[in-house]
């Protein structure tokens, strides 16, 4: 596998964010046959970057040629079956900070990229999805596996316990602070979207409960996870 490093900050108008001393930069690789390109940041909007630039480099992507975009996070589990540890594949999601209007594609429609009005009843490519539970089953990692709906909340605190129940009430499975306004702008372009979500905490939905959801928490679970995550996502990318 050949690899490459660019950093972020030769592209002009490229988000930067200093708050988390995040490096912003690309992978660009040959894997499998196929040219990957990899972009890691922390994508929220929480620091200097806006949700609005957040969504940037997915269209920087789409001019580049990439048609299928892989996104991954971490989130609290409402589900009450799901286990800290568990890997959620994303079938779909809610978007609370659009119902407020905090939309990425708001404002004028840049046609080069999509129509105005995008579909995204079909967010999540089920022909992806279902390649990556075969995916998950031949690397015998199912026992912690799971598929739902995903919710994004504005952030950055972590939600309240009526909060909570409100979005189990609405169906989500899963709940966390990033990933959707990428997905809404990689569907307008037309690209294909594969999500998975890592379940780092429990989400507290009980007044007595003593738990607290805390940074360090989803820090260790990520760690934990790592390389169950990167076999996935790289055997995947093989059989696409």
């Amino acid at each position: 596998m050949s690899l490459k490093k660019c950093s972020s900050s030769i592209i002009p108008l490229f988000p930067r964010d200093r708050l988390f001393d995040l490096s912003l930069r690309f992978l660009y690789y040959s894997f499998a046959n196929k040219i990957l390109l990899s972009y890691i940041s922390g994508r929220c909007g929480h620091g200097n970057i806006q949700r609005m630039q957040v969504t940037y480099p997915i269209r920087v992507f789409f001019l580049l040629g990439i048609e299928t975009l892989i996104v991954t996070n971490a989130a609290g589990g409402l589900n009450p079956e799901f286990k800290v540890g568990d890997i959620m594949l994303i079938k779909d999601h809610i978007n609370l900070p659009g119902f407020a209007g905090q939309n990425p594609l708001c404002g004028r429609n840049e046609d080069r990229f999509g129509v105005r009005f995008p579909c995204m009843s079909d967010a999540y490519d089920k022909d992806l999805t279902l390649l990556a539970r075969k995916t998950v089953e031949e690397l015998d990692c199912a026992s912690f596996l799971q598929e739902g709906v995903y919710c994004m909340l504005a952030g950055p605190c972590f939600e309240t316990i009526a909060e909570s129940k409100a979005l189990q009430l609405l169906g989500a499975d899963a709940v966390g602070m990033s990933t959707v306004p990428e997905v809404v702008v990689a569907r307008h372009c037309g690209l294909r979207v594969f999500g998975l979500s890592l379940i780092t905490n429990k989400v507290v939905t009980d007044y007595d409960s003593k738990e607290k959801a805390n940074h360090e928490e989803v820090l260790e679970t990520t760690r934990m996870r790592t390389k169950d995550l990167q076999k996935i996502i790289s055997h995947l990318v093989t059989n696409m």
